[in-house]
């Protein structure tokens, strides 16, 4: 993948700190998130109708946890965030996922994604992670939130604890965002699991043209003023669990008003 000059001027200007041979202490190349973004950009230029909205409130420098809800089939919101915090925020930053577990079962991509920033659940490196001032991007929802079939796109499930514990473990302020059009992109009708444990994933997602290939549509990425809470990652489920909440819900407001502006409704007759 060749390496357009816009992304070549960004990574060169990331805060992180490469060695002499191009590596980060957590093994991120800057090579490989150079061919990466490469690619990511002409997806978040061109190819989709993307509207960036409060990314004021992402923090330009130190920690934080970007903290959203999944949809689409596959991680399409993902690598909107991630080009967002790279391509419109200056200086331009770096946002590492913690991806799904399966994904370490898959050569190829498990060898990409820690070579891009991205590195399997694991607490005690995300904790050295926001300790080290970094983006840590999460969705609660894991793969049930992908998982949602096209009726339930604005929809939240369940939310994992840990980010929560995670956050208060470090002290970290949370910034929610809510993203749309995932589910217009990637329309999901059916997921296959059994198809899916055959590959090593959790399903396959089909469409209505069965291979979960994204459609070029307007999708919408908003951020939400830092939320941050008090505690050291000790306490009992119930105060973690309500805090959690409450984090579920202003994502839940965001994706209401969302919905309603781009149906010309208002908040309240949105879908929930």
């Amino acid at each position: 993948m060749l390496v357009d000059q816009e992304t070549a001027d960004r990574v060169a200007r990331l805060e992180l700190p490469f060695s002499s041979f191009g590596y980060d202490p957590y093994g991120i190349s800057r090579d490989a998130v150079a061919r990466a973004m490469s690619l990511a950009r002409i997806f978040y230029r061109h190819y989709f109708k993307v509207t960036v909205r409060g990314l004021e409130h992402v923090p330009a420098r130190g920690r934080a946890m970007l903290i959203g809800n999944h949809s689409g089939g596959v991680a399409l919101d993902a690598s909107i965030v991630i080009s967002a915090v790279f391509f419109d925020m200056e200086p331009p930053r770096l946002a590492q996922g913690m991806a799904e577990k399966f994904i370490n079962r898959v050569p190829f991509i498990s060898k990409w994604a820690n070579r891009t920033g991205h590195f399997t659940g694991l607490p005690e490196q995300a904790a050295r992670l926001l300790r080290d001032e970094r983006l840590l991007m999460v969705f609660p929802e894991g793969a049930r939130g992908t998982a949602k079939l096209f009726p339930e796109r604005h929809s939240l499930v369940q939310f994992g604890t840990g980010f929560m514990r995670l956050a208060l473990e470090t002290g970290t302020p949370i910034v929610p965002f809510a993203f749309l059009g995932g589910g217009e992109a990637i329309p999901t009708v059916f997921n296959a699991y059994r198809l899916g444990k055959i590959l090593g994933a959790p399903y396959v997602p089909i469409t209505p043209w069965l291979a979960p290939i994204p459609l070029p549509v307007r999708l919408h990425l908003r951020f939400g003023a830092p939320l941050s809470f008090q505690g050291d990652g000790s306490e009992n489920d119930e105060v973690v669990t309500g805090y959690v909440e409450r984090v579920k819900q202003v994502i839940a407001r965001m994706l209401a008003e969302g919905v309603a502006e781009r149906s010309g409704r208002q908040p309240h007759e949105a879908e929930s």
